[in-house]
């Protein structure tokens, strides 16, 4: 459920700099309507009796058919974990990995309803998710000897890991009541028809960025690490440059106390990544929109280059796509670079994410981590 509140914060934040339409005041009161019927989407699901077999997976082989893939013979596929594989983004990266017969995908989720989630969206079998909370495993007394191993034995052998993971706040309803009421004043005022800075949002406790975003995602690299993963591809996002981006007041209160800054613990998460010896490519996507992918050409940069455009977003599955084009064209580089998405005549021109990287990569361009405040 609160991957839905955020969706329907991600839409409202597409159209903040351009609410300014008839159609474009319907399609946000759309949004606002639909936020307070989402807790009633999940009340008439009908679990069947086929989501019981789901349970943590511990190591132990669970039976069950496989979808079938043409793969080319003599072909290895090479093993890929996505973590957050429940989430939007996650479950789009993990479904282009299933389809594809190059790889081996294995969706790494936190628990039983996220796996019901994924397997739901992707019609996954059991074999290709497991339940693990990575944030809590402990590596230090780890060795060699196999009993001692603490993660499923589904992940071994495992060559790439794509991190889809990140704190997700929920809004407070009040706040979205308020907000509301002042649309026509703020309309008949000239202004913005909201403004983002009234909404309030807050995260689950222990869900909070810090904890997902800096410890979690330093406890997946570590995971990682030990997997004998030799490539992370980590979904970011842009505008980290930025201590004042309002991301960063999410969770917060008035006064600036509470549990925020998530923009900040990301980039910390980059740095450790970028020093952890791993071949990395870190992905900053602009404001992420459910619009159709391969319909807009990708234009990458670095350093918040693109912030400076009037529009700043792009599709999630391009996102996702290029999470695919790290994977297969990357030539054992590094590399930190933000996207985003441009319009263009004719769409069947569009370039492939692939053609975009590997001339992006030619570039020698990535994020220059000693720029930003010194707190990150």
């Amino acid at each position: 459920m609160a991957r839905n509140y955020l969706h329907v914060f991600e839409e409202m934040n597409s159209l903040q700099y351009r609410v300014n339409k008839p159609k474009d005041m319907i399609l946000l009161a759309s949004l606002l309507v639909g936020f307070f019927l989402i807790p009633l989407s999940g009340a008439f699901v009908n679990h069947s009796s086929r989501w019981n077999e789901i349970r943590s997976i511990t190591g132990q082989k669970i039976s069950r058919q496989s979808p079938l893939y043409m793969k080319i013979p003599g072909q290895v596929s090479k093993k890929v974990i996505v973590t957050g594989a429940a989430g939007r983004t996650g479950s789009l990266v993990f479904s282009l990995l299933s389809s594809d017969p190059q790889f081996d995908v294995v969706g790494l989720v936190r628990s039983e309803a996220s796996a019901k989630k994924l397997m739901a969206k992707t019609k996954c079998s059991l074999e290709e998710v497991v339940i693990s909370d990575v944030t809590q495993m402990q590596f230090e007394d780890v060795g060699d000897d196999s009993q001692q191993n603490p993660w499923p034995r589904a992940l071994d052998g495992t060559e790439a890991m794509v991190i889809c993971t990140s704190a997700v706040p929920q809004i407070s309803k009040l706040s979205v009541i308020k907000a509301m009421l002042k649309i026509p004043l703020n309309i008949l005022a000239k202004k913005k028809a909201i403004n983002f800075r009234d909404l309030v949002f807050k995260y689950k406790p222990g869900q909070y960025p810090e904890m997902v975003d800096y410890v979690g995602q330093k406890k997946q690299i570590d995971f990682a690490k030990k997997l004998g993963v030799k490539h992370v591809i980590l979904v970011s996002s842009m505008g980290v440059l930025d201590p004042n981006n309002f991301l960063n007041q999410i969770g917060k209160d008035k006064r600036g106390n509470g549990h925020g800054d998530i923009l900040i613990w990301k980039r910390k998460a980059e740095k450790y990544l970028c020093l952890s010896g791993l071949q990395y490519t870190i992905i900053h996507p602009g404001g992420l929109v459910d619009t159709e992918s391969r319909k807009m050409e990708l234009v990458l940069d670095v350093d918040d280059a693109l912030m400076r455009n009037e529009k700043k977003s792009i599709s999630r599955g391009d996102v996702a796509n290029l999470c695919i084009a790290a994977l297969t064209v990357s030539g054992g580089k590094s590399i930190s670079f933000d996207c985003i998405g441009k319009e263009v005549a004719d769409e069947n021109n569009v370039r492939s994410p692939e053609d975009v990287l590997k001339e992006f990569l030619e570039t020698g361009k990535t994020a220059d981590y000693r720029l930003g405040p010194a707190s990150y």
